[in-house]
């Protein structure tokens, strides 16, 4: 990894696609992996120019941060919410769900399980070679994480026949991800984030009860418990052994709607017994948002785990002012120290094409906001 100034700056992921992208992507036109190119090239250049250090390729080339993988994959299919509705066992209650939580059945897809999983071309490979070779900084890659996809993937009547059962498809979900993982590693990737947002729906309730609509299928057990140490099993698994690369996890709260009160809230007290297991270098957090809860609960993080701190908002309009990112930061370094913390927004600014939530313009503005307040902090770190 290139050296890196104390609270290096950097995205979690995703950066909002142009709507000439969003237009090809929907239209399929024939010139989209060209137009997805210059996405990239300008989805690099606005986070260089805004002073970011570690630099993603934006996701241009995702629907979002997880279908992506129904073009990579073979044993897939790409399905609507309004898709999954005639396969999930409670209709109307997951219809009822939708509505609670702000999600549009026909906006938000899921990569299904309709068959032996297989790699038809590298997961994220290409994507890191592009961007690696168009620019000179410090570069993230992101995976959807295996616990996510092992509960979001796996639907009882589109699956068995290729995997009778949720726990024989986690074995080839870590197989793939470890693949790639390794190979990104071995070809210089300074940091891969495995994306894990399902966790924080197992300890806080909220208005979904005791789900979100990234299960479609609602595959987990009745036990939060046992699926918290499912979650580290896997994580541990992909990331056993992985040198050479910053491994991190980011977990948020939800970045689907603009509606606060339909994301989820509560301290991440009660998620850091099962984060701290994971055998990952970071964890991408969300704390700028008061659902966060108090900071006190880094104090449970591994000795020497680096935190990436959510110091601004994707989903408002409003950019947040430098001094109060970086009074945030100094607090955050208290309980830590300064040399551990990244500072990164709550979550990716691009979200769904179909529904995004934020502008590159804004995002513009917060990633420079970010990096004035990192500049704060180097000269004055507590």
């Amino acid at each position: 990894m290139p050296a890196l100034p104390l609270y290096p700056v950097t995205v979690v992921g995703s950066w909002p696609r142009p709507d000439w992208l969003l237009d090809a992507m929907k239209r399929k036109k024939a010139n989209l992996a060209e137009l997805q190119d210059q996405a990239t090239l300008l989805a690099i250049k606005l986070q260089e120019d805004a002073g970011v250090d570690i630099v993603s390729d934006g996701e241009q080339r995702r629907d979002n941060f997880y279908s992506f993988l129904c073009d990579r994959l073979d044993g897939l299919r790409l399905m609507s919410m309004a898709d999954l509705l005639d396969h999930v066992e409670d209709k109307a209650g997951f219809e009822t769900l939708l509505s609670a939580l702000d999600v549009p059945a026909f906006s938000i897809r899921n990569p299904t399980v309709t068959g032996k999983l297989s790699v038809r071309k590298p997961l994220a490979m290409d994507d890191y070679r592009f961007l690696r070779g168009h620019t000179r900084r410090a570069v993230k890659v992101t995976l959807p994480g295996p616990y996510l996809l092992s509960r979001s993937m796996w639907v009882k009547s589109l699956s068995s026949a290729s995997y009778p059962t949720r726990e024989s498809l986690c074995d080839d979900v870590v197989r793939l991800l470890r693949d790639e993982v390794l190979a990104l590693a071995a070809a210089g990737a300074d940091v891969v984030q495995l994306d894990e947002p399902v966790l924080t729906e197992l300890v806080f309730a909220g208005k979904a009860a005791t789900r979100t609509f990234m299960c479609a299928a609602l595959a987990a057990s009745a036990s939060p418990e046992a699926e918290l140490e499912l979650a580290v099993s896997l994580v541990n698994r992909v990331v056993e052994g992985v040198t050479g690369t910053l491994t991190a996890v980011h977990v948020c709260r939800g970045n689907w709607s603009v509606k606060e009160d339909v994301l989820l809230s509560g301290p991440y007290d009660l998620l850091m017994p099962t984060l701290s297991r994971m055998a990952v270098g970071q964890y991408v957090l969300e704390y700028a948002t008061p659902r966060a809860g108090s900071l006190d609960a880094l104090r449970q993080l591994p000795p020497g785990a680096r935190l990436g701190l959510g110091a601004v908002n994707p989903r408002t309009t409003d950019v947040e002012e430098p001094e109060t990112i970086a009074a945030r930061a100094r607090e955050a370094a208290r309980v830590l120290s300064p040399d551990r913390i990244h500072l990164n927004p709550d979550c990716g600014f691009g979200t769904f094409a179909d529904r995004p939530v934020g502008t590159a313009e804004t995002a513009f503005l917060k990633m420079t906001a970010l990096a004035r307040a990192a500049e704060q902090l180097r000269a004055r770190p507590l």
